[in-house]
């Protein structure tokens, strides 16, 4: 049985995990979760209050901590490069916990009720980000497209990490956003 509230927390996301992977979001209930995690449900209650948000733990210490990193990037970079340095230094806690994040990422994919708690999460942390871009000076609508377009790049860049593990997140950060930039630069072929 954890000792901690802390370790308790842990288990029971790697249970939820184990068991999404397993039999699936809608066939796993917080019991079993519970169960398989050697705690009771109630403490499965204490800890989350659904079993969909399980999978979204630390998502205000991820809001936070985006924020901090566009507002902490160096002065002088175009918003592009602000938020390149702000997804990397986000990218490196996925990259630290990969074990956990592919597998999330990949229960999430192919389950409905996890896809649109997902993009709820993406449009916060979205917000989050274009409200750190204005308070570095950039123009409210400027900072709400740069901020949904870094995300979405962000987003590529974490799918191609998935899919090609070869390479590490930050290279594949480097690589949307310079596909990004190229695809902002590069006309379309006359028809």
């Amino acid at each position: 049985m954890p000792r901690s509230g802390a370790e308790a927390r842990r288990r029971l996301q790697q249970a939820a995990l184990e068991l999404y992977r397993e039999r699936g979001f809608d066939q796993t209930t917080a019991a079993e979760i519970a169960a398989r995690a050697g705690v009771n449900e109630r403490t499965f209650f204490r800890h989350f209050p659904d079993k969909r948000e399980v999978l979204f733990d630390g998502e205000g210490d991820l809001r936070a901590a985006l924020t901090q990193a566009v507002i902490d990037a160096p002065d002088g970079l175009e918003p592009f490069e602000v938020l390149l340095c702000a997804f990397r230094e986000s990218g490196r806690n996925l990259e630290d916990n990969r074990a956990f994040s592919q597998p999330r990422w990949e229960v999430i994919a192919v389950t409905p009720a996890l896809r649109e708690r997902e993009l709820a999460k993406h449009a916060w942390l979205t917000d989050a980000v274009a409200v750190a871009l204005r308070r570095r000076g950039l123009g409210h609508g400027l900072a709400g497209l740069a901020a949904r377009t870094g995300w979405a790049a962000f987003q590529h860049a974490v799918q191609a990490w998935i899919d090609d593990p070869s390479q590490s997140l930050d290279a594949h950060l480097l690589r949307a956003f310079g596909d990004l930039r190229a695809l902002a630069t590069t006309a379309l072929p006359a028809k």
